[in-house]
């Protein structure tokens, strides 16, 4: 079996046994979260490439688990595409995401923010996109997994957790059920073996970004909706 493994590296960097996490490339972003990244492909969130987070509801700590590699992939805009609820520009100043760089797109149809996702990605003008929607085509999916793989964005796609049985092109999909003090991840799929115990992830104390009830701290008063948080709005 060793000697296989080594031929079959030897043949192509992109081929990988099935029993073996796929190798690691260059376009990666470290997760901040040493568990979580020995479990995915390379050691991090893949860049050019669709990943798929799939939640239980929005607001579950789907953003403090990307804190991190927001961070990190924030010279250049993080765009967000119809996401549940309004930003909140303090919030984002305590996850370390300079408000001038977030860009907020609301679209009047689905096909509309589709569009914009995949005119980002063919741009490659923003760090990172995330994408919010409740149900989408597989022609659809295909179309941005395509736009993906020629940027170096990263790229993530939030859909319902019961989206999980739903066929994906996506290289990664995990998902993303509430745990105290943190979140229960499943690994969906991956460019690896399959993986049946779920993997459980402290997340660091933060406000609650997208929900119009959260607080930066205990006792503290509720922060206000900032309206410096730029938007775009597709006709």
């Amino acid at each position: 079996m060793a000697a296989l493994a080594k031929n079959v590296e030897s043949i192509h960097p992109a081929l990988w046994l099935g029993s073996q996490l796929a190798r690691g490339t260059d376009k990666i972003v470290d997760t901040g979260y040493a568990a979580l990244s020995a479990e995915l492909p390379g050691g991090g969130w893949p860049l050019s490439a669709l990943v798929e987070l799939l939640v239980q509801q929005p607001g579950v700590g789907e953003f403090r688990l990307l804190q991190p590699a927001l961070q990190q992939v924030a010279k250049r805009p993080v765009a967000l595409i119809q996401p549940p609820h309004t930003p909140n520009a303090q919030a984002l100043a305590y996850l370390g995401l300079p408000v001038d760089k977030v860009l907020r797109i609301r679209a009047p149809k689905t096909a509309d923010a589709l569009w914009s996702a995949e005119q980002i990605l063919r741009t490659g003008s923003c760090g990172a996109l995330l994408l919010w929607q409740q149900h989408i085509r597989s022609d659809a999916l295909r179309r941005l997994h395509l736009a993906a793989q020629s940027s170096d964005v990263l790229f993530l796609l939030m859909r319902p957790l019961a989206c999980a049985a739903d066929a994906s092109p996506a290289t990664l999909r995990l998902g993303l059920r509430p745990a105290a003090g943190g979140l229960v991840i499943d690994v969906i799929k991956r460019r690896g073996p399959t993986k049946d115990e779920s993997l459980s992830v402290t997340l660091q104390p933060s406000p609650i970004l997208l929900s119009p009830y959260g607080r930066i701290r205990r006792h503290s008063p509720a922060p206000t909706v900032a309206r410096g948080v730029p938007s775009a709005v597709v006709a």
